[in-house]
C-alpha cells in the first residue's frame, strides 16, 4: 500500500480521546505506510451543560459536527461512542466499521459513605445522579424509594460532583469508566434483571463516506463481527421503535451457537409502565431480530408509551 493519510474527526472530551486514539493506534499498527492524524472539536452536546440531555433533542447532539468535517471533505473518518450514534445517518454516511466491545453493563458508582451499600440497599431517599431517561425509567420501576437528580458534564466531572457530596451514588456505563482508567470506582454492575444496558454501549462506530472504498478498506481491520452483529441487531430495534438515544429504550444482547438473543425493553419516564421481552435468529440476519422485537413490543403497547414521552418532551 503507497503512503496514505487518513484524519479522524473526534470530540474533545478526555474518553472521545482516548477511544480515538486507541484508533489510530490500531490502524497505525496493522496498516503499513498509514499516517493518521486527528481534528478534536466539541459537539452540541459538550457545549451545552445546563439543561438536561432530554430537553435539548437527541438527534446527532454528539455527532452532527464530526459528520459535518466529513461532508466538507476535512476528516475522513468519525470515531463515536456507538449509543450516542442516531440510527439515521445523513445522507452519504454510513457506519463502516463496529470496534470489540467493551462490557457495555451500567456501573454504580459510590461516595466514600456510602461504599457499604449496593443499588439494591441504598437508604430510602438517597440521591442518585443520571442524565439518562432509560436508567432514571429502570431504577424508578425497581427503586421508588430512591431520589433521582439529573447530572451532566464528563465522567471526570460527574465523579468530581460525586465526591464533592452533591449525589450518594451515580450511575455511568462501565465502559467509559474502564476506558478512563476508572474500573478502581466501580463499586457494582448493575445486573440486566435492573438496568438494560443502552443500544450501542460500550462500543465504538466508525462513521465515513459511502463512497469511500479505499476508507472503508482501511477501517475493516477494526470490525470485530460479534459485536458488530449484536449492535446492529440492537440498533435496527431502537430504528423500528423510532427512539432516540434520549428515550427510556435498553437492550441485553448476547450470542450462542450462532444464534443471536436479544431482549429489549421499552418504559415511561416515571418508572410505572415497563414492557419487556426477547427475539432471537440466526445472527446473519441480525436487524430481522432487532425489527422482530420491536413490533412485539409494539403489540404490548411500546409505541404508546413512546408518544405520550414525545408529547411530554414537545409540550416543554
Amino acid at each position: 500500500m503507497n503512503h496514505f493519510k487518513l484524519k479522524i474527526a473526534s470530540r474533545r472530551s478526555k474518553l472521545a480521546m482516548v477511544q480515538t486514539l486507541w484508533v489510530k493506534e490500531q490502524l497505525e499498527k496493522n496498516i503499513p505506510n498509514l499516517e493518521v492524524s486527528i481534528e478534536a472539536m466539541a459537539t452540541q452536546g459538550d457545549k451545552i451543560l445546563d439543561v438536561a440531555l432530554a430537553k435539548i433533542g437527541d438527534k446527532g447532539l454528539f455527532t452532527k459536527e464530526l459528520e459535518a468535517q466529513m461532508l466538507v471533505g476535512n476528516a475522513d473518518i468519525a470515531v463515536h461512542s456507538l449509543k450516542d450514534l442516531p440510527t439515521n445517518l445523513p445522507a452519504g454516511l454510513i457506519l463502516g466499521c463496529i470496534t470489540k466491545r467493551e462490557d457495555p453493563a451500567d456501573a454504580l458508582v459510590v461516595s466514600k459513605k456510602n461504599d457499604c451499600y449496593k443499588l439494591e440497599s441504598l437508604p430510602s431517599g438517597s440521591i442518585v445522579g443520571t442524565s439518562s431517561l432509560r436508567r432514571l425509567a429502570q431504577l424508578r420501576n425497581k427503586f421508588p424509594h430512591l431520589k433521582f437528580k439529573d447530572i451532566r458534564g464528563n465522567v471526570i466531572t460527574r465523579i468530581q460532583k460525586l465526591d464533592a457530596g452533591e449525589f450518594d451514588c451515580i450511575i455511568l456505563a462501565a465502559a467509559g469508566l474502564k476506558r478512563l482508567g476508572f474500573e478502581s470506582r466501580i463499586h457494582q454492575i448493575i445486573p440486566n434483571e435492573i438496568s438494560l444496558h443502552a443500544v450501542g454501549q460500550g462500543a465504538l462506530g466508525i462513521e465515513c463516506k459511502s463512497d469511500d472504498t479505499k476508507v472503508l478498506e482501511i477501517i475493516n481491520v477494526l470490525e470485530d463481527k460479534p459485536t458488530s452483529q449484536r449492535c446492529l441487531a440492537e440498533r435496527a430495534f431502537l430504528k423500528e421503535l423510532e427512539g432516540g438515544c434520549q428515550v427510556p429504550i435498553g437492550v441485553n444482547s448476547y450470542i450462542k451457537n450462532e444464534i443471536l438473543y436479544l431482549t429489549g425493553m421499552v418504559a415511561s419516564v416515571d418508572g410505572e409502565k415497563l414492557i419487556k421481552d426477547n427475539s432471537f435468529g440466526n445472527i446473519n440476519n441480525p436487524e430481522k431480530i432487532g425489527k422482530d422485537l420491536a413490533l412485539k413490543l409494539k403489540l404490548q403497547g411500546a409505541d404508546k408509551i413512546l408518544s405520550e414521552i414525545f408529547e411530554q418532551f414537545r409540550e416543554k
